[in-house]
Protein backbone atom coordinates (compact mmCIF):
# COMPACT_ATOMS: atom_id res chain seq x y z
CA UNK A 1 0.00 0.00 0.00
CA UNK A 2 1.38 3.41 -0.96
CA UNK A 3 1.57 6.21 1.55
CA UNK A 4 1.57 9.87 0.64
CA UNK A 5 4.43 11.69 2.29
CA UNK A 6 3.49 14.74 4.36
CA UNK A 7 4.09 18.16 2.81
CA UNK A 8 6.24 19.53 5.60
CA UNK A 9 7.06 22.70 3.68
CA UNK A 10 3.39 23.73 3.69
CA UNK A 11 3.13 23.58 7.50
CA UNK A 12 3.49 26.54 9.83
CA UNK A 13 6.99 27.50 10.99
CA UNK A 14 7.96 27.72 14.63
CA UNK A 15 8.81 31.40 14.14
CA UNK A 16 6.25 33.19 11.96
CA UNK A 17 8.55 35.56 10.08
CA UNK A 18 8.26 36.08 6.33
CA UNK A 19 11.34 35.81 4.09
CA UNK A 20 12.11 38.03 1.11
CA UNK A 21 14.16 35.45 -0.79
CA UNK A 22 14.16 31.67 -0.69
CA UNK A 23 15.55 29.62 -3.53
CA UNK A 24 18.59 28.13 -5.20
CA UNK A 25 21.93 29.47 -6.41
CA UNK A 26 24.68 28.13 -8.61
CA UNK A 27 22.38 26.58 -11.24
CA UNK A 28 24.50 26.14 -14.37
CA UNK A 29 22.93 25.86 -17.82
CA UNK A 30 23.94 26.20 -21.45
CA UNK A 31 21.93 28.96 -23.12
CA UNK A 32 21.89 29.71 -26.85
CA UNK A 33 21.23 33.26 -27.98
CA UNK A 34 20.02 33.46 -31.58
CA UNK A 35 21.62 35.90 -34.07
CA UNK A 36 20.45 36.91 -37.52
CA UNK A 37 22.49 35.35 -40.34
CA UNK A 38 25.02 33.90 -37.92
CA UNK A 39 25.55 30.99 -35.59
CA UNK A 40 23.97 31.33 -32.15
CA UNK A 41 26.01 32.50 -29.19
CA UNK A 42 26.41 29.69 -26.66
CA UNK A 43 26.76 30.80 -23.05
CA UNK A 44 27.59 28.83 -19.94
CA UNK A 45 25.33 30.67 -17.53
CA UNK A 46 24.92 30.51 -13.78
CA UNK A 47 21.46 31.26 -12.40
CA UNK A 48 19.98 32.25 -9.06
CA UNK A 49 16.26 31.66 -8.52
CA UNK A 50 14.26 33.08 -5.62
CA UNK A 51 10.68 33.52 -4.44
CA UNK A 52 9.43 35.29 -1.36
CA UNK A 53 7.90 33.26 1.45
CA UNK A 54 4.98 34.33 3.67
CA UNK A 55 5.27 34.12 7.43
CA UNK A 56 2.73 31.31 7.69
CA UNK A 57 4.61 28.85 5.46
CA UNK A 58 7.56 26.79 6.66
CA UNK A 59 9.37 26.36 3.33
CA UNK A 60 9.36 26.88 -0.43
CA UNK A 61 9.03 24.11 -3.00
CA UNK A 62 12.66 23.76 -4.03
CA UNK A 63 11.95 20.91 -6.41
CA UNK A 64 9.28 23.00 -8.15
CA UNK A 65 11.74 25.88 -8.52
CA UNK A 66 14.23 23.56 -10.16
CA UNK A 67 11.56 22.06 -12.40
CA UNK A 68 10.49 25.45 -13.69
CA UNK A 69 14.01 26.75 -14.28
CA UNK A 70 14.97 23.51 -16.02
CA UNK A 71 11.93 23.69 -18.29
CA UNK A 72 12.40 27.28 -19.38
CA UNK A 73 16.16 27.07 -19.84
CA UNK A 74 15.95 23.84 -21.78
CA UNK A 75 13.38 25.52 -24.05
CA UNK A 76 15.71 28.47 -24.51
CA UNK A 77 18.59 26.18 -25.40
CA UNK A 78 16.56 24.29 -27.99
CA UNK A 79 14.80 27.20 -29.65
CA UNK A 80 17.66 29.73 -29.82
CA UNK A 81 15.01 32.42 -29.52
CA UNK A 82 15.65 34.32 -26.34
CA UNK A 83 17.64 37.33 -25.24
CA UNK A 84 19.22 36.58 -21.88
CA UNK A 85 16.98 38.97 -19.98
CA UNK A 86 13.92 37.35 -21.57
CA UNK A 87 15.05 33.96 -20.29
CA UNK A 88 15.09 35.40 -16.79
CA UNK A 89 11.75 37.16 -17.30
CA UNK A 90 9.86 34.13 -18.47
CA UNK A 91 11.33 31.96 -15.73
CA UNK A 92 10.32 34.52 -13.09
CA UNK A 93 6.78 34.75 -14.45
CA UNK A 94 6.38 30.97 -14.44
CA UNK A 95 7.72 30.78 -10.89
CA UNK A 96 5.15 33.34 -9.80
CA UNK A 97 2.38 31.41 -11.55
CA UNK A 98 3.29 28.05 -10.05
CA UNK A 99 3.73 29.23 -6.45
CA UNK A 100 0.32 30.32 -5.21
CA UNK A 101 1.78 31.66 -1.93
CA UNK A 102 4.38 33.85 -3.68
CA UNK A 103 4.02 37.57 -4.45
CA UNK A 104 7.47 38.07 -5.97
CA UNK A 105 9.79 35.85 -8.02
CA UNK A 106 13.36 36.76 -9.00
CA UNK A 107 15.72 35.14 -11.49
CA UNK A 108 19.24 36.38 -12.17
CA UNK A 109 21.96 35.14 -14.48
CA UNK A 110 25.65 35.71 -15.06
CA UNK A 111 27.65 34.41 -17.99
CA UNK A 112 30.98 34.95 -19.69
CA UNK A 113 30.68 36.32 -23.21
CA UNK A 114 33.49 36.56 -25.80
CA UNK A 115 33.48 39.20 -28.56
CA UNK A 116 35.79 39.34 -31.54
CA UNK A 117 37.56 42.59 -32.36
CA UNK A 118 40.64 44.05 -34.04
CA UNK A 119 43.64 45.38 -32.14
CA UNK A 120 43.87 49.17 -32.37
CA UNK A 121 47.24 49.59 -34.13
CA UNK A 122 48.40 46.24 -35.57
CA UNK A 123 44.86 45.36 -36.74
CA UNK A 124 45.13 41.76 -35.56
CA UNK A 125 42.00 39.75 -34.80
CA UNK A 126 41.54 38.96 -31.13
CA UNK A 127 38.80 38.41 -28.53
CA UNK A 128 37.85 40.09 -25.30
CA UNK A 129 35.87 38.79 -22.35
CA UNK A 130 32.70 40.37 -20.97
CA UNK A 131 30.67 39.31 -17.94
CA UNK A 132 26.99 39.48 -18.85
CA UNK A 133 24.49 40.34 -16.10
CA UNK A 134 20.76 39.70 -16.54
CA UNK A 135 17.84 39.48 -14.14
CA UNK A 136 14.08 39.75 -13.85
CA UNK A 137 11.58 40.37 -11.07
CA UNK A 138 7.97 39.27 -11.54
CA UNK A 139 5.06 40.44 -9.36
CA UNK A 140 1.31 40.72 -9.84
CA UNK A 141 1.94 44.24 -11.17
CA UNK A 142 4.16 43.02 -13.99
CA UNK A 143 7.72 42.03 -14.81
CA UNK A 144 10.85 44.16 -14.86
CA UNK A 145 13.93 42.88 -16.65
CA UNK A 146 17.55 43.98 -16.41
CA UNK A 147 20.45 43.54 -18.82
CA UNK A 148 24.02 44.71 -18.49
CA UNK A 149 27.69 43.89 -18.46
CA UNK A 150 30.92 44.23 -16.51
CA UNK A 151 34.03 45.04 -18.56
CA UNK A 152 37.68 45.77 -17.86
CA UNK A 153 39.76 48.67 -19.07
CA UNK A 154 42.53 51.07 -18.06
CA UNK A 155 42.47 54.37 -16.21
CA UNK A 156 45.16 56.95 -15.41
CA UNK A 157 45.04 59.22 -12.35
CA UNK A 158 44.74 62.92 -13.34
CA UNK A 159 46.23 64.06 -10.00
CA UNK A 160 49.38 61.96 -10.42
CA UNK A 161 49.64 63.07 -14.03
CA UNK A 162 49.34 66.71 -13.01
CA UNK A 163 52.32 66.38 -10.66
CA UNK A 164 54.36 64.77 -13.43
CA UNK A 165 53.45 67.58 -15.82
CA UNK A 166 54.53 70.18 -13.25
CA UNK A 167 57.87 68.41 -12.80
CA UNK A 168 58.39 68.21 -16.57
CA UNK A 169 57.56 71.92 -16.97
CA UNK A 170 60.02 72.92 -14.26
CA UNK A 171 62.76 70.74 -15.75
CA UNK A 172 62.27 72.19 -19.23
CA UNK A 173 62.32 75.74 -17.82
CA UNK A 174 65.59 74.98 -16.01
CA UNK A 175 67.02 73.77 -19.33
CA UNK A 176 66.15 77.09 -20.92
CA UNK A 177 63.35 75.87 -23.19
CA UNK A 178 61.00 78.63 -24.32
CA UNK A 179 57.58 78.84 -22.65
CA UNK A 180 55.68 78.37 -25.91
CA UNK A 181 57.65 75.25 -26.74
CA UNK A 182 57.06 73.84 -23.26
CA UNK A 183 53.32 74.41 -23.56
CA UNK A 184 53.18 72.78 -27.00
CA UNK A 185 55.24 69.80 -25.83
CA UNK A 186 53.04 69.16 -22.79
CA UNK A 187 49.89 69.40 -24.94
CA UNK A 188 51.19 66.86 -27.45
CA UNK A 189 52.97 64.44 -25.11
CA UNK A 190 50.80 63.33 -22.14
CA UNK A 191 52.85 63.02 -18.99
CA UNK A 192 52.95 59.85 -16.86
CA UNK A 193 50.45 59.13 -14.13
CA UNK A 194 49.87 56.00 -12.10
CA UNK A 195 47.52 53.65 -13.91
CA UNK A 196 44.91 51.16 -12.78
CA UNK A 197 42.96 48.28 -14.23
CA UNK A 198 39.38 49.45 -14.14
CA UNK A 199 36.14 47.47 -13.89
CA UNK A 200 33.06 49.20 -15.29
CA UNK A 201 29.56 47.81 -14.68
CA UNK A 202 26.52 49.12 -16.53
CA UNK A 203 23.00 47.71 -16.33
CA UNK A 204 19.57 48.88 -17.51
CA UNK A 205 16.32 47.75 -15.89
CA UNK A 206 12.89 48.47 -17.34
CA UNK A 207 9.32 47.23 -17.35
CA UNK A 208 8.94 44.35 -19.77
CA UNK A 209 12.44 44.23 -21.20
CA UNK A 210 14.90 47.06 -21.92
CA UNK A 211 14.83 48.07 -25.59
CA UNK A 212 18.61 48.12 -25.97
CA UNK A 213 21.41 46.18 -27.65
CA UNK A 214 23.80 44.45 -25.24
CA UNK A 215 26.70 45.32 -27.54
CA UNK A 216 25.93 49.02 -27.06
CA UNK A 217 25.97 48.55 -23.29
CA UNK A 218 29.38 46.90 -23.54
CA UNK A 219 30.79 49.67 -25.74
CA UNK A 220 29.54 52.46 -23.46
CA UNK A 221 31.12 50.77 -20.43
CA UNK A 222 34.45 50.17 -22.19
CA UNK A 223 34.66 53.71 -23.54
CA UNK A 224 33.92 55.26 -20.15
CA UNK A 225 37.47 54.53 -18.97
CA UNK A 226 40.73 56.13 -20.09
CA UNK A 227 41.43 53.43 -22.67
CA UNK A 228 40.28 50.02 -23.83
CA UNK A 229 42.55 47.06 -23.22
CA UNK A 230 43.03 44.02 -25.45
CA UNK A 231 43.92 40.36 -24.95
CA UNK A 232 46.42 40.53 -27.80
CA UNK A 233 48.79 43.51 -27.94
CA UNK A 234 51.76 43.90 -30.24
CA UNK A 235 54.20 46.73 -29.50
CA UNK A 236 52.28 49.29 -31.63
CA UNK A 237 49.10 48.33 -29.74
CA UNK A 238 50.83 48.77 -26.38
CA UNK A 239 52.01 52.22 -27.45
CA UNK A 240 48.49 53.08 -28.66
CA UNK A 241 46.82 52.02 -25.39
CA UNK A 242 49.41 53.79 -23.22
CA UNK A 243 49.10 57.03 -25.18
CA UNK A 244 45.29 56.93 -25.31
CA UNK A 245 45.02 56.28 -21.58
CA UNK A 246 47.36 59.13 -20.62
CA UNK A 247 45.69 61.47 -23.10
CA UNK A 248 42.36 60.89 -21.31
CA UNK A 249 43.21 60.57 -17.63
CA UNK A 250 40.12 59.98 -15.47
CA UNK A 251 39.23 59.68 -11.83
CA UNK A 252 36.94 56.83 -10.84
CA UNK A 253 34.15 59.42 -10.57
CA UNK A 254 34.81 60.60 -14.12
CA UNK A 255 34.26 57.08 -15.45
CA UNK A 256 30.77 56.86 -13.92
CA UNK A 257 29.88 60.26 -15.32
CA UNK A 258 31.18 59.22 -18.74
CA UNK A 259 28.91 56.17 -18.58
CA UNK A 260 26.00 58.45 -17.70
CA UNK A 261 26.67 60.61 -20.73
CA UNK A 262 26.92 57.55 -22.97
CA UNK A 263 23.64 56.14 -21.69
CA UNK A 264 21.74 59.36 -22.40
CA UNK A 265 23.32 59.72 -25.85
CA UNK A 266 22.68 56.11 -26.89
CA UNK A 267 19.52 55.18 -24.95
CA UNK A 268 17.53 58.40 -24.74
CA UNK A 269 14.47 56.44 -25.95
CA UNK A 270 14.27 54.54 -22.65
CA UNK A 271 11.20 55.21 -20.48
CA UNK A 272 11.50 57.65 -17.60
CA UNK A 273 11.23 54.90 -14.98
CA UNK A 274 14.04 52.77 -16.43
CA UNK A 275 16.68 52.27 -13.73
CA UNK A 276 20.32 52.75 -14.72
CA UNK A 277 23.10 51.29 -12.56
CA UNK A 278 26.63 52.52 -13.20
CA UNK A 279 29.65 51.36 -11.19
CA UNK A 280 33.39 51.84 -11.54
CA UNK A 281 36.02 50.07 -9.44
CA UNK A 282 39.75 50.61 -9.96
CA UNK A 283 42.51 48.26 -8.81
CA UNK A 284 44.96 50.86 -7.55
CA UNK A 285 48.60 50.39 -8.55
CA UNK A 286 50.30 52.53 -5.87
CA UNK A 287 47.86 52.03 -3.00
CA UNK A 288 46.77 48.97 -1.06
CA UNK A 289 43.15 50.07 -1.30
CA UNK A 290 40.92 50.28 -4.38
CA UNK A 291 38.75 53.16 -5.59
CA UNK A 292 35.01 52.85 -6.22
CA UNK A 293 32.16 55.08 -7.42
CA UNK A 294 28.61 54.31 -8.49
CA UNK A 295 25.20 55.76 -9.26
CA UNK A 296 21.77 54.14 -9.40
CA UNK A 297 19.22 56.47 -10.97
CA UNK A 298 16.01 56.58 -12.98
CA UNK A 299 16.36 57.58 -16.62
CA UNK A 300 14.31 60.76 -16.26
CA UNK A 301 16.62 62.09 -13.55
CA UNK A 302 19.76 61.04 -15.39
CA UNK A 303 18.56 62.63 -18.64
CA UNK A 304 17.89 65.90 -16.83
CA UNK A 305 21.29 65.95 -15.12
CA UNK A 306 23.29 65.13 -18.24
CA UNK A 307 21.36 67.72 -20.27
CA UNK A 308 21.98 70.37 -17.66
CA UNK A 309 18.60 70.36 -15.95
CA UNK A 310 19.79 68.64 -12.75
CA UNK A 311 20.58 70.34 -9.48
Amino acid sequence: MSHQLPDVQATSPDVTVGLSQVGVTGVEKLVKIAREDDRPIVLTAEFEVFVDLPSWRKGADMSRNMEVIDEILEDATRDEAYRVEEVCGEAAERLLEKHEYTSCAEVSMEAEFMRREQTPASDRETQHTVDIIASATATDEGTREEIGAEVTGMTVCPCSQGMSAARAKQTLEDLGVEEGTITQFLEEVPQPGHSQRGHATLTVEAGGDPDIDLNDVIDIARDSMSARIYNLAKRPDEDHMTYEAHADAKFVEDCVRSMAEGVVDEFDHLPNDAVITMKQSNDESIHQHNAHAERVVEMATLRGEVNGDGK
